[in-house]
């Protein structure tokens, strides 16, 4: 247990991690914050009052100033205006980045030896805006993006092969969108490669799915995007940090050199402990797999050409 996460942002992706957190008792206060005067320490209020029937013993706490955030260990930021029906990641660039480089100059000031998980669509440029303006190395600024992919992934097998989500391995890799690169070369149920319960032919609308998984919850949702998924992806990382855990998982990593890439975010293997992001695992591709890396890191490249053009 830590002293104190916040969580900036008290839109449905942030009040679910306020209380999943919570719930875990990954500190003995969580913070939930945001600029819409009242909301956040309403939603704190209700959440500490659930603590009783729930059973937790964390103090929620919501609030609209930031020096509440003072002396936190890890942050996750979710602000910033959701996807509506029809925009793409992408159309989020200009708005999102002002936001988050806005919280990440208060986060700088409250705590600036802090960790960073950023949940800010989209993902991969955030956690590029978050570092650049926190000017924090690295190991404490990273992105939930890959846990998310992954977990829709593995939900979609487990859906076609009719098996618990638990006995299935999968690792998904690059940009957090459409172009994201589900391997199939390392997914198994319970250490059995997938290939032997599906063909190619079945595979590829999985994939597919995987890919678009955002989009076709923000389609039917018509006034939002998803936030229970992404919720748990971030609060499984701060978990791993909090507890030690050094699990390995798919997370929006800054590469300096690793697989051929460098000053870029890209989701990746890596190895999360009470240090932040503590490693980036470099696993073998197959000759298509690398092609299809490459391709999503020309997408998330392309996205950052369009932030350097624009005054945020």
């Amino acid at each position: 247990m830590v002293n104190k996460i916040t969580v900036v942002g008290g839109g449905h992706v942030g009040e679910s991690c306020s209380l999943l957190a919570s719930q875990q008792e990954l500190a003995k206060e969580v913070v939930l914050i945001d600029i819409l005067e009242g909301m956040p320490i309403g939603k704190g209020l209700d959440q500490w009052e659930a603590a009783p029937v729930l059973g937790f013993d964390t103090r929620v706490k919501g609030t609209n100033d930031w020096a509440d955030a003072a002396g936190t260990d890890i942050f996750i930021v979710t602000a910033g205006v959701a996807r509506r029906p029809g925009m793409s990641r992408d159309d989020l660039l200009k708005t999102n980045a002002g936001i988050v480089k806005s919280v990440s100059e208060e986060i700088k000031k409250v705590a600036p030896d802090s960790i960073v998980i950023v949940v800010s669509n989209p993902l991969d440029i955030m956690a590029y805006v978050a570092m650049q303006t926190t000017g924090f190395p690295r190991e404490r600024v990273f992105g939930m993006a890959g846990i998310l992919d992954t977990a829709r992934f593995r939900s979609f097998l487990a859906l076609e092969l009719d098996v618990s989500v638990e006995d299935i391995q999968a690792l998904v890799l690059g940009g957090h969108g459409d172009s994201m690169v589900p391997l199939v070369s390392y997914a198994s149920v319970s250490g059995i490669p997938l290939t032997f319960f599906l063909d190619k032919e079945k595979l590829e609308p999985i994939i597919q799915r995987t890919r678009k998984g955002g989009g076709e919850i923000v389609a039917l949702l018509k006034t939002g995007s998803a936030y229970y998924a992404p919720a748990a992806g971030a609060v499984q990382m701060a978990e791993a940090i909090v507890k030690d855990k050094k699990r390995i998982l798919p997370c929006s990593c800054f590469l300096q050199g690793e697989y051929g890439q460098e000053g870029i975010y890209i989701g990746v293997p890596c190895k999360l402990g009470k240090g932040g992001m503590e490693g980036i695992l470099e696993v073998p591709l197959s000759e298509d797999e690398a092609a299809a890396l490459n391709n999503s890191v020309a997408a998330v490249r392309g996205t950052m050409d369009d932030l350097a053009k624009l005054d945020y």
